[in-house]
């Protein structure tokens, strides 16, 4: 799931990681197969920093969330993006939250299902007639849910779930029964991990897995991750949560869920949940250029692909993007007049990347640079940005 990242500036948040953690995680990204990735203590490790690659990607083309959420584990990255928890601090974590959830799936053996086809009371129902230990452990959208437990009892819930209209059950490639009780044991040492953690507030709410609603303050945090090792992820309800912010805040266009990750399926649970949002999964680096299209409101962006040095942000404001990837460099004859308000002709030079000259296709007033002398930049992203006249 890292290969598609690999040549990206952000990928060196991979060594980052691996001096942090005392493991080879550029090994786990390209090289292990799905034996070892379905160790917990891999798995985690792995999803959680391919995360923070291509949350660093999009942070580099200045953008910023109005909100977030994670999907379990993702809930982890969710406060990196929001300022909630810093880089060393949740790599730290997040290491210790896989060996600890590792232990306790070696103790209590486990096992998830998705079931589809039947919403979230009549599963819980199948879950109680199998009479055991198994739980609802995802309600993902509507019609589409997972469950965990021991393996007989699992079993067992899911062919009573098929008699209540279930169209399909799969097993989810995971190696235990997580967001249950079985991952009680976890909590003492993920609890002592979170008490060494720093908290801060958040710049934006993060939607919680454990109660479907945002929060801000630094204090919450510690007691909402340790109660989600065993508590059910509510990411529909989320999603609803996530759709309300965006509501309040002062962006008035249609709702835009941008999911960080190597697969994408979240937006498919959010487009069933939300079928008329707009979702965005970057699974690689060419799909910045779509996240970027999407976010100005002008689909005619698929000029960037095509190596455009200028495109439509809004009626009256523009975009100047590099030509090519490299590092980006203001000149001498440029570093003096790059100031807000300053006049801009078609064809001003307004820096140069790795020595091609970027030169603005648009007359106005500069607003601003949005790279920064000696950032590396590819091909596409925004450098700077225009009043248009």
């Amino acid at each position: 799931m890292g290969q598609p990242w690999r040549d990206h500036p952000s990928w060196e948040l991979v060594q980052d990681a691996s001096s942090i953690a005392g493991r080879d995680v550029e090994h786990l990204l390209l090289d292990a197969g799905v034996e070892e990735l379905t160790e917990t203590r891999n798995a985690q490790l792995a999803t959680f920093v391919i995360g923070l690659v291509v949350l660093d990607a999009v942070e580099r083309l200045g953008i910023e969330p109005t909100a977030c959420a994670g999907h379990s584990l993702g809930e982890y990255t969710a406060l990196v993006a929001a300022g909630g928890v810093g880089f060393e601090d949740a790599v730290r974590l997040v290491a210790e939250r896989g060996e600890a959830m590792q232990e306790a799936s070696e103790d209590n053996l486990g096992i998830m299902l998705a079931i589809s086809g039947i919403d979230d009371e009549r599963v819980r129902i199948a879950c109680r007639r199998a009479d055991g230990d198994v739980w609802l452990a995802n309600s993902n959208a509507p019609g589409d849910c997972v469950i965990a437990g021991r393996p007989p009892e699992v079993y067992r819930a899911a062919e009573v779930a098929k008699e209540l209209g279930a169209t399909q059950v799969r097993e989810v490639a995971v190696g235990g029964a997580f967001h249950t009780a079985l991952m009680a044991a976890a909590q003492p040492r993920l609890r002592k991990a979170l008490e060494s953690t720093t908290f801060y507030d958040l710049a934006v709410p993060v939607v919680a897995n454990v109660d479907a609603l945002p929060h801000e303050g630094a204090g919450d945090w510690a007691a909402l991750l340790s109660a989600q090792l065993r508590s059910p992820v509510r990411w529909r309800q989320s999603v609803l949560a996530l759709a309300a912010v965006m509501r309040t805040d002062e962006w008035d266009g249609d709702n835009l869920f941008c999911e960080l990750g190597p697969r994408g399926p979240l937006s498919a649970f959010v487009r069933a949940t939300l079928p008329e949002a707009a979702t965005v999964p970057i699974t690689g680096p060419d799909d910045l250029d779509t996240l970027v299209a999407n976010l100005t409101g002008d689909t005619a962006l698929q000029g960037i692909a095509e190596g455009h040095q200028g495109e439509r942000l809004y009626v009256s404001e523009r975009l100047v993007i590099s030509p090519c990837a490299g590092i980006f460099e203001l000149p001498p004859s440029v570093r003096s007049s790059a100031t807000e308000g300053t006049p801009v002709e078609i064809g001003d030079l307004l820096g140069t990347v790795s020595g091609t000259e970027v030169r603005s296709p648009f007359a106005g007033e500069l607003m601003g640079v949005l790279a920064h002398p000696g950032e590396r930049v590819q091909a596409g992203q925004p450098v700077a940005w225009l009043r248009a006249r």
